[in-house]
C-alpha cells in the first residue's frame, strides 16, 4: 500500500481523539506450527494456525509534547531490551510521514518471551492506536505487510483473529469457522532461546511449494472435541527441540495431559508456554486450578481461544 501526500492522513480534530486512547493486546497461541524448511537467507519458512486468547496486555497512549513509555503489571520486570512498542512508533511515523508524540503506558499481564507473542501484540496495539491518532482513515490491516518489519508475529497480531500465518509471518490468510475454544495456558517460568530452539531443530532446506494446509481442508472447529481431532493432524515442530533443551516443557505438557477432560496439549510457538484444550470453560477452570495448586511457581490460567 502506498500513501500519497495528504490522501489518507490528516491532523485529527480534537473531538476525533480522546485525551487518552486505550487498546488491548491479546496473547497469541500457535495451535499448529510447521517449519517447512530453512531458507537460503538463514530464516525459516513457517506455516502456523494462530488464534488469540482473552488474556491481554493493556496499552494506553496520551498524546502530548513529550515521548515516553512506562511499564507496570506482573510481568513488567521481565521486559528486557528495546520494547516493540517503541519500534512500532517509529514505523508508524515513517508510514504516515509525521511524528506522533505522547506517552505510552503498558500493563504487562502476558508472560515475556513465552511463545505467546506478547511483545508483538503490544506493537500491534500501538500501531492501531497511533494510526488513529495520526488521522489515518483506513483500516489498520492495510499495514499488515509493512508490520513485518517491526517483528515476525506483528502482522498476525495486527489481524487479531484466527488466521494462517506463512513465510516469516508476513503472509496472513483468514481461518474461517474457528469458534471459541476453552483452554488452559501454562508457563513453567523458565527461559528458552528461540534461536537455540530452531538451531536444535536443524531444519532441512526449504523447498518452495510445500504446505500442510491441505490436511486441514475439511477441519471442523465447531466444538472443542472436533477441533482437537482436526488439530491432531498437525503439530508444532518446535516442541521436541524445545523439550530437549528445557525438560520443564515436557513436564508442563504432562501436567496438562493428566487433567480430566484434556483433549489436546501442545507447545505454543517456541515455548515455553503450553496450551491444553478442554470440552468446557468449567473443565478448563478446574484444570488450571489443579495445575496452579500442584505447581505454585508456574503460571496457569484458563482462557478462551478464538
Amino acid at each position: 500500500m502506498t500513501l500519497s501526500p495528504g490522501s489518507a492522513v490528516s491532523t485529527p480534530a480534537p473531538e476525533d481523539v480522546p485525551a487518552v486512547i486505550a487498546g488491548q493486546a491479546r496473547a497469541k497461541v500457535n495451535l499448529t506450527l510447521h517449519v517447512l524448511g530453512r531458507r537460503p537467507d538463514g530464516y525459516h519458512e513457517l506455516e502456523s494456525l494462530v488464534v488469540f486468547a482473552d488474556i491481554c496486555d493493556e496499552l494506553s497512549f496520551q498524546p502530548g509534547p513529550l515521548d515516553g513509555l512506562s511499564l507496570e503489571g506482573p510481568f513488567a520486570g521481565a521486559v528486557d531490551g528495546e520494547n516493540l512498542v517503541s519500534k512500532a512508533k517509529r514505523a508508524v511515523a515513517g508510514w504516515l510521514g509525521r511524528e506522533i508524540c505522547g506517552v505510552f503506558k503498558l500493563e504487562k499481564n502476558i508472560p515475556v518471551a513465552a511463545g505467546l507473542g506478547g511483545g508483538s501484540s503490544d506493537a500491534a496495539a500501538a500501531i492501531r492506536i497511533l494510526l488513529r491518532v495520526g488521522g489515518y482513515r483506513g483500516a489498520a490491516e492495510d499495514f499488515i505487510e509493512r508490520a513485518a518489519a517491526v517483528g515476525a508475529d506483528v502482522p498476525v497480531c495486527l489481524y487479531n483473529r484466527a488466521a494462517w500465518m506463512r513465510g516469516l509471518g508476513e503472509r496472513i490468510t483468514p481461518a474461517a469457522n474457528v469458534t471459541a475454544l476453552p483452554a488452559v495456558l501454562v508457563n513453567p517460568r523458565v527461559k528458552l532461546s528461540t534461536a537455540e530452539v530452531f538451531k536444535r531443530l536443524g531444519a532441512a532446506p526449504y523447498r518452495p511449494g510445500e504446505s500442510v494446509r491441505p490436511l486441514f481442508a475439511d477441519a471442523d472447529f465447531s466444538n472443542p472435541e472436533r477441533a482437537a481431532a482436526s488439530l491432531a493432524h498437525g503439530r508444532n515442530d518446535l516442541e521436541k527441540p524445545a523439550a530437549a533443551l528445557e525438560p520443564a516443557v515436557g513436564h508442563t505438557l504432562g501436567a496438562l495431559r493428566r487433567q480430566e477432560g484434556c483433549l489436546l496439549a501442545r507447545l505454543s510457538g517456541s515455548g515455553p508456554t503450553c496450551f491444553g484444550l478442554f470440552p468446557s470453560a468449567v473443565a478448563a477452570e478446574k484444570a488450571a486450578g489443579a495445575i496452579a495448586k500442584a505447581y505454585p511457581a508456574w503460571w496457569a490460567v484458563a482462557t478462551k481461544l478464538s
